[in-house]
Parts: C-alpha cells; structure tokens; sequence
C-alpha cells in the first residue's frame, strides 16, 4: 500500500459454521478452517490476500469453540500477535464488528477497517489489493462496500444498487433482498447492480458513531461486553452476559441500509461466496467434462459433477451430481438442489445426532483423536497430540484406558507415576487414576487408545489441572 494512503487495519470475521458445505463443514470444524479452494484454508487465504495492504496483524472475530483453530492456522502463516476476539454466542455481523472497531481503538489510533468474511474465494489477488487501494484513498466519512460486478442473473445473493454517475466509489442507492430469477435478470439488463459481497471498508469511530446513531442498543450490549472483557493474552473474551444481550443483526440491516454515507465501489476480482457445493465446482478446476474431483475419483461417462472423497470414489453415468465422502458421512444431491443441504444439518441437529457438530476425527487444543471403532463396553481411538503438548490431567469414573504407542515418544502421569513410552509400548490406566499424556518430542505422537466400560461418552471427564482452561 502506498505511503499516501492511511492505514488499513484488517478485520477477519470467523465466526460462521458453514452448514451448506456439509458433511465437510461441521459447527465444530466449519468451512473457514478446511482447505477447499487450495493448498491453504479459506481462513489463511484471506489473510495471506490482505496481509501487503496491512500495516498490523488482524483482529479476528471467532467463535469462542473455534479459538484454538483460528490461533494455530494464523501461525501457520507467520500471523503473530493478532488480537483474537472470542463472541461466546452468535449475534451477527453487527455487534461483531462493533467489537473489532472497539478493540482498533483502544490503541489510540483510529483505522480504517478493512471488514472481510474469512471463507469466500478471491481470484483475482491483485485486482482486490488495488480495489482495497482504491477505496482507503477516499474514504473519509463514507462507509464503503464492495459490490461485485455480476456474472449472471444470480438468486442467491443480496444485490445493491448503486447511482450512475462515477468511475470508482459510487453512493448507494439502496440494498435491495436475494431477488427472483426475473427480478434478477432485469437488475443485469439494466446496470447499476451489484452483488453484496459482505466486505467493508471504513475509519472504527466512523462504524460506531453511525451504529450509535441507528442502533445504540446494540453498541451499549457490545460496549459493555468489550469493557468487561477478560484477556488471557492469547484471546480477548467478550463478557457473555453482555454480548448475549446485544440484539442479534447484520452491519447491512443496523447501518448500511439506514445510513446516508453508504458508498459501493464494483468490483470484478473472481469473487465467490463458496456457499455451497455447487459453487465450490464453480471455482474448482475442471475437466473436458466439467468433472471437478478431490481425492481418490474415477468418472466414467460422467458430466458436470463434483467429487470429494477420502476414499476411492467411482462416478459412472451421471451428470450434474455433487458427491461428497467422509469418514463418517456420505452426501449424494443433485447438483442445482444442494441449497437443500441445510434441511439435512437440520434433521442431524434435531435427531441430536453428532454429524451436524462433529466430524469422526475430532480437534483439540493439543491435536485430535479418531474414533475409528466402537461396540458395546469398548472403544478405540487414535489419539494424536502435537509436539510439547498436553491433555488435562484427568481421571474417568465409568472406564479405564490401555494405550499403545505407535509414534514418538509418550510421557506417561498415571497417579504418583511419571514415565516415558517410545513405539510398540503400552500402558494400563486403571479406573479412577488421575492421568495425563503429554508429547515431549519434536514430532507428532501417535496413541492407540482402547478404552473399555460401561459408559464411554465424552463427559466422564474430571479435569483436575489443563493448560487449556477447560478444568
């Protein structure tokens, strides 16, 4: 960014659980932290876009469960020190942003805010860093957005209508809701309308000072909650019971639509929301088919789909399918009915079933571990825990553990006991002990737990001491 230009101040919002790209996507492990579009995840991609333009490591908004995967992911890329934001509930993009603007200014400075959803696809890298330019250089009062510069007569997004009159940064005219396919078509044949993308770029005080103005009950809740706020130094918490008392709206309802500083500056930089799964094979390479695959896929006579698998997949004589395999759920739709996607998280979440949360290999501070068999009175768990990490120290009431290690080296707390385990050694963790298992080497330590019990569910948990601050 040029020198002439003031300083931009990236804010990532991480707080979305990405229900459209089931069984990928899962609540506890959404869309923003999966690698969908590329080598990096969505999460790393828009920083790594932004990060030239940046004159400070982000402020990121996070779910308060995803606050190990947004902190571990941004240190991957070399983001250190960046003021991490936990919202215990969801409450929109409104109070979000409200938060990060509070947290830019307790330094003393008054940024622009460069607002940007950390799961969507930006091709055009380049065309997005000079449109970012572009609007920090004359931004002043306004409240800009970024509206795309649509590609077809699209339903599913928000549209916002921008006056004719400029080259660049134009005034709003209005926002317009997710039109119907002729309303949408009409919006492309006359000009003038842009897709919303969701991206925003204005000064901190300016953001608060309209927020004030349309909705001061929400910055009084994110007021307070910011002001209570606990700081572990790694995260900033909001106080709960305040944030939770702020009404729960989107920066587009509480101010953009209800402000006279509204600008848009069209954009045309390979954007796509990654919605869903069809839009997933929209930015996916493809072959002569139209075929888009990730993992093991064979296509045989097969057109226009979308593949995903762990394992090895065959599609055979089928055209326009999304076809996706985990480790524990299969997805099979057409490919212009995969909105529908969200009916099936839904009935997951409904039936109290784990797969609307929970993917079979489940993430922790300290690494994961897989459930990869169970029957009644035992389970076996591949358990992974990253180097100079640990478990709580714990104990169980209802079964005890035999481990087996199968790589690196184990450190070993079982009651008084203190000891080290290397590969093809094992232990036994009788019923009651208070135990830990921590990883002491430079490299990933893999386990093989068998537990064995009446009652093996992940609440029979004591937790006595954890570095993690779950005792």
């Amino acid at each position: 960014m040029s020198s002439a230009n003031p300083r931009v101040q990236p804010v990532l919002l991480s707080g979305g659980s990405g229900t459209r790209l089931w069984p990928l996507s899962r609540e506890a492990y959404p869309k923003q932290f999966l690698a969908l579009a590329g080598e990096r995840t969505m999460l790393q991609d828009t920083w790594e876009r932004v990060a030239p333009l940046a004159a400070a490591a982000p402020i990121v908004v996070a779910n308060e469960e995803h606050r190990f995967l947004a902190a571990e992911q941004l240190r991957l890329v070399g983001v250190e020190h960046a003021a991490i934001l936990l919202e215990p509930v969801g409450r929109n993009t409104a109070p979000a942003i409200a938060a990060a603007a509070l947290q830019a200014l307790a330094g003393g400075d008054d940024p622009l805010l460069l607002v940007l959803p950390s799961d969507h696809v930006v091709r055009d890298v380049q065309a997005f860093r000079r449109a970012v330019e572009t609007a920090a250089a004359v931004a002043g009062d306004a409240l800009i957005t970024f509206g795309i510069v649509p590609e077809a007569p699209e339903t599913g997004f928000g549209y916002i209508q921008a006056d004719a009159e400029g080259d660049g940064v134009r005034r709003v005219l209005r926002f317009v809701e997710k039109p119907d396919a002729a309303t949408a078509q009409g919006y492309l044949d006359a000009g003038g309308y842009y897709w919303n993308s969701g991206m925003f770029l204005f000064r901190a005080s300016r953001y608060l000072a309209e927020l004030e103005r349309f909705r001061p009950d929400i910055l009084i809740a994110v007021r307070r909650a910011f002001e209570t706020a606990k700081n572990d130094g790694d995260f900033i918490r909001l106080d709960k019971e305040a944030f939770a008392a702020s009404p729960s709206d989107s920066i587009d309802y509480a101010v953009m639509e209800k402000t006279d500083h509204a600008m848009v500056l069209p954009v045309d930089i390979g954007w796509n929301d990654v919605g869903s799964w069809s839009a997933l094979w929209e930015v996916s390479e493809q072959d002569g088919d139209g075929n888009a695959h990730h993992g093991d896929v064979i296509a045989v006579d097969t057109r226009n789909s979308y593949a995903y698998a762990r394992r090895l997949v065959a599609l055979v004589g089928v055209d326009d399918l999304v076809v996706v395999e985990t480790d524990d759920a299969v997805l099979v739709a057409r490919k212009d009915r995969v909105q529908q996607v969200k009916d099936v998280v839904a009935k997951l979440k409904a039936d109290q079933r784990s797969h609307a949360v929970l993917h079979r290999e489940v993430h922790r501070p300290w690494g994961s571990y897989d459930s990869i068999d169970a029957d009644d009175g035992f389970q076996v768990k591949r358990i992974k825990v990253k180097p100079g990490a640990r478990l709580s120290l714990q104990s169980h009431k209802h079964r005890a553990e035999h481990w087996i290690v199968v790589r690196g080296t184990a450190r070993i707390t079982r009651d008084n006991d203190v000891f080290d385990l290397h590969p093809n050694q094992s232990t036994y963790i009788p019923l009651g002990a208070r135990h830990r298992l921590e990883n002491p080497g430079s490299e990933m330590l893999e386990v093989i737990e068998v537990q064995s019990g009446g009652y093996l569910g992940e609440d029979d948990i004591v937790r006595y001491e954890d570095v993690y601050g779950r005792s």
